[in-house]
């Protein structure tokens, strides 16, 4: 009995404490409500440790720090780390943003609201997450990082005494709507009636490959457009972060508000790094996923599009598509828009240089190639869906992922030729 008693003491005496602390600063800590980005919060478990996270929308920091810090291009990064294990951790913050914002600083950017000098910073600081983890027990708080839309990669790297850990976990930003979410994909809403087979062997699984149409088509299949040059294994807990921590992001849906920022864009010759893209078609759908890889304006981007197969390898799901280079734009009467992106007419060099960045994202861990595209030479080019002509020697390019970090030295290949040589055929 007393022991409960001195529980139920200790535990009123932190309400108490938590109430005060709300009272001083924000609204969100004065409700009785769990903050909602606690409630959609993505959780990942490695051996005794048992990590939280996520990113707040531009609401929601504000609701918590009292300023809107999305204005400074400042988003806060939730995270929970529960260490069950023997010895203390260490968080390293430049994993999450090589740039992160000290607390100091970013309350530094907010002195000209009227706040008394000093609240903000201790507000801040009160707020952050503090290092180290000790044993047995869960520590809290925040991260503040860049800002970023749709998706974000939050890489937390822990680290103690001859040992280290990392957690690779793609999270979503409130109130971006992304194409994917249209799909369902994500959410286990795709309705697939074909059977589903898994492939151990890998010259069974390239055979399968190479027996999958050759491009993607328009919406009433009757016109081949773009070939189908990449085969994607994994999902949302390796492939996925491997391209977001290589630069790419998720597109928005076509819509009036995405529709002005890309013209806004296009105006200023500014970048847009969530630009939509143009419905394709495979398996009698729009894509169920798309990328892309912004470069020096709206002009000029790396996209690719990628449809979830009926395929499994090794238990991993298997995505085909389709990647190729945004070289410029120009108008089209074969886009309902009146314009379109003109792709660089080489397919395989952004095939080629995909299969480049991919191993560096530390998660590539197969790498290969498989026919089924069909040859199209240089000097006999095929068209894509708005006249765009492309070359091809044919080949998909195919990555295997894993949540398990994998060296330059430690990518395995699969038997046969590899996509990635650049040879006599690019020189033609």
């Amino acid at each position: 009995m007393n022991h409960a008693r001195a529980v139920r003491s200790t535990f009123a005496i932190v309400l108490f404490s938590i109430a005060l602390c709300g009272c001083a600063s924000t609204p969100e800590d004065a409700s009785q409500q769990a903050p909602a980005y606690r409630a959609r919060a993505v959780v990942r478990t490695d051996g005794g440790l048992r990590v939280s996270t996520a990113v707040l929308s531009a609401e929601e920091s504000e609701q918590v720090y009292g300023v809107p810090l999305a204005s400074k291009s400042i988003q806060p990064v939730w995270i929970e780390i529960q260490n069950r294990e023997h010895g203390a951790y260490y968080l390293l913050f430049p994993g999450l943003d090589p740039d992160f914002f000290p607390a100091s600083e970013a309350a530094e950017a907010f002195t000209s609201t009227g706040e008394q000098e000093g609240v903000l910073e201790r507000r801040f600081r009160a707020l952050a997450f503090l290092n180290p983890i000790p044993a047995g027990t869960t520590t809290s708080g925040f991260v503040l990082t860049h800002l970023d839309e749709g998706g974000k990669l939050v890489q937390i790297d822990l680290v103690g005494s001859r040992r280290a850990k990392t957690f690779a976990i793609l999270t979503t930003v409130p109130g971006f709507r992304a194409d994917y979410h249209a799909s369902g994909v994500f959410r286990g809403d795709l309705d697939v009636t074909e059977e589903v087979v898994d492939y151990t062997d890998d010259a069974t699984f390239l055979a399968a490959l190479e027996r999958l149409p050759c491009c993607v088509t328009n919406k009433d299949g009757d016109k081949n457009g773009d070939p189908l040059n990449l085969v994607v294994v994994g999902g949302i807990d390796d492939a996925i972060p491997a391209f977001v921590r290589r630069g790419w992001r998720p597109t928005e849906q076509k819509r009036l508000g995405s529709i002005m920022k890309m013209v806004k864009s296009a105006v200023s010759g500014g970048r847009y790094g969530y630009a939509p893209v143009s419905y394709l078609y495979l398996f009698g759908r729009p894509q169920d996923f798309a990328l892309q890889e912004a470069r020096d304006s709206i002009h000029q981007r790396n996209h690719l599009r990628l449809w979830l197969s009926t395929l499994r390898y090794r238990g991993k799901q298997v995505w085909v598509g389709q990647v190729s280079r945004d070289i410029g734009s120009r108008l089209t009467i074969h886009s309902p828009t009146l314009t379109t992106h003109k792709i660089d007419p080489d397919v395989d060099e952004a095939r080629n240089a995909l299969a480049e960045d991919m191993a560096y994202s530390l998660n590539l861990a197969k790498l290969g190639a498989a026919r089924g595209v069909g040859v199209a030479p240089k000097d006999v080019p095929r068209e894509n869906l708005t006249t765009d002509p492309y070359y091809t020697d044919g080949r998909r390019l195919v990555m295997v992922f894993d949540r398990k970090q994998t060296s330059l030295a430690e990518i395995e290949f699969f038997p046969g030729d590899m996509p990635i040589t650049r040879s006599a055929w690019q020189a033609k």
